[in-house]
C-alpha cells in the first residue's frame, strides 16, 4: 500500500505488542486504560489537526501520564499510511481520505484495517486568494500559480476533485504542491496567486495571514452536488461565515467531516479511554483549538464508512444509558 505500508509490517506488529502489554490507569474518567505511549499523526504546524493533536497530547500527558509524540505530516493520506504501518496509534483524517483507505482505492493499494473513535469536527474547503485578486470562480484560475496542497494530504485530494468537477484541468494551471504553512508564506509574499486548503474554522495560520495581508475566499458551492453524486454523502454544502479571516460576507463552499481513527487492533479499553478523555477534556481542548468545542455526542457516531471501534461504541452506549 503506497510506499510506507509495504516496508513496515514488523514495526506494526511490534507496536501492537506494546499496546497490548503496556498500559497506565486512566484514574480521572474511570473509563478504562490507556497505553503508556501514543503517537498522534496530525498535519502542518499552522493547521487545526496539529493544534488539536498537541492539545490532546497535553491532556494525555498531564491528566494520565501518557508519553505522547505529535507528528507533523502532510495531512490525511499520510496520517492513514502512518496508522497502517504502526507508526501512529491515533490519526486525524478527512472522511473522504478515510473512505479511500477503508476501500483500498485512490492513494491506497489495499484496505487499511482501521476503526473510528468519532467524528470530531467538519473541514471547509478554502480557495484562498488576495483580496484584490481578479479570481471570482474556479475557471479564473487558468494560467495562474496555484497550490493544491501537500502531497498525500486531504487538501490535495479535495482540490483535485474540485478542479475536475469544475472542469478546470490541472494542465491549465501552474500547479505547486505546498503544505498549509508553505502556501500561507507563498501567498503572503506573492509567489503564488491562490491556494487550496481544507481545514476547520478558524485555521490559525490563515487567521494570522489575513491580519497581515487581506484575503478572500472563492465560492466552491457549484461543485458540491456533483462531488456528492460521485463520492457520497460525506461531502455537503457549507458556509464560511462573514467576519472569519476578515471576510465581508458569507462564502458558500464544500464541507467534509473529520474523523479520529485508530488501528482496528487497538484494545477495546484503550479506545474507550481515549473517547472518554476527549469528552472529559472538551472544554480544556477548546481553550486551545476552537474546533474541539464542536465535538457533539449527537453527531460523533456518524463515521461511515469507517466502523466505530468497539471501545468507542461501548462508551457512547454507556453515556446514553
Amino acid at each position: 500500500m503506497n510506499r510506507r505500508v509495504g516496508r513496515s509490517l514488523t514495526a506494526a506488529v511490534l507496536t501492537l505488542v506494546v499496546l497490548a502489554g503496556c498500559f497506565v490507569t486512566d484514574d480521572t474518567s474511570g473509563a478504562g486504560r490507556l497505553p503508556d505511549r501514543i503517537t498522534i499523526a496530525t498535519g502542518g504546524t499552522t493547521g487545526i489537526y496539529h493544534a488539536y493533536g498537541r492539545a490532546l497530547a497535553e491532556v494525555l500527558e498531564d491528566r494520565h501520564g501518557v508519553e505522547t509524540e505529535v507528528l507533523t505530516t502532510g495531512g490525511s493520506v499520510e496520517n492513514l499510511e502512518l496508522l497502517a504501518v504502526g507508526e501512529a496509534q491515533v490519526a486525524f483524517s478527512a472522511a473522504d481520505a478515510v473512505t479511500d483507505a477503508v476501500h483500498g482505492t485512490g492513494s491506497f493499494d489495499e484496505p487499511v484495517d482501521l476503526r473510528a473513535l468519532g467524528r470530531v469536527y467538519d473541514d471547509f474547503a478554502h480557495l484562498v486568494v488576495p483580496a484584490d485578486s481578479p479570481v471570482r470562480e474556479l475557471a479564473d484560475l487558468r494560467g495562474l500559480r496555484v497550490s493544491v496542497g501537500a502531497p498525500r494530504s486531504g487538501t490535495s485530494l479535495i482540490a483535485r476533485r474540485v478542479l475536475t468537477a469544475g472542469e478546470v484541468p490541472e494542465s491549465d494551471l501552474r500547479v505547486l504542491e505546498l503544505g498549509i504553512t508553505e502556501s500561507l508564506d507563498a501567498l503572503g509574499t506573492g509567489r503564488i496567486d491562490a491556494f487550496f486548503w481544507s481545514g476547520g474554522l478558524r485555521t490559525p495560520g490563515l487567521v494570522q495571514l489575513a491580519e497581515e495581508t487581506p484575503v478572500r475566499l472563492v465560492p466552491l458551492d457549484g461543485v458540491v452536488d456533483e462531488l456528492r453524486e460521485q463520492f457520497g454523502q460525506g461531502y455537503r454544502h457549507g458556509t464560511v461565515p462573514e467576519g472569519i479571516y476578515g471576510l465581508d460576507a458569507d462564502v458558500e463552499t464544500l464541507a467534509v467531516p473529520n474523523v479520529l481513527v485508530v488501528p482496528a487492533s487497538l484494545p477495546e479499553e484503550a479506545a474507550y479511554a481515549l473517547v472518554a478523555t476527549l469528552f472529559a477534556a472538551r472544554s480544556e481542548l477548546a481553550e486551545q483549538v476552537a474546533s474541539a468545542a464542536m465535538l457533539d455526542r449527537t453527531r460523533v457516531i456518524y463515521t461511515e464508512p469507517a466502523a466505530l471501534h468497539a471501545g468507542a461504541l461501548r462508551y457512547y452506549r454507556d453515556v446514553k444509558d
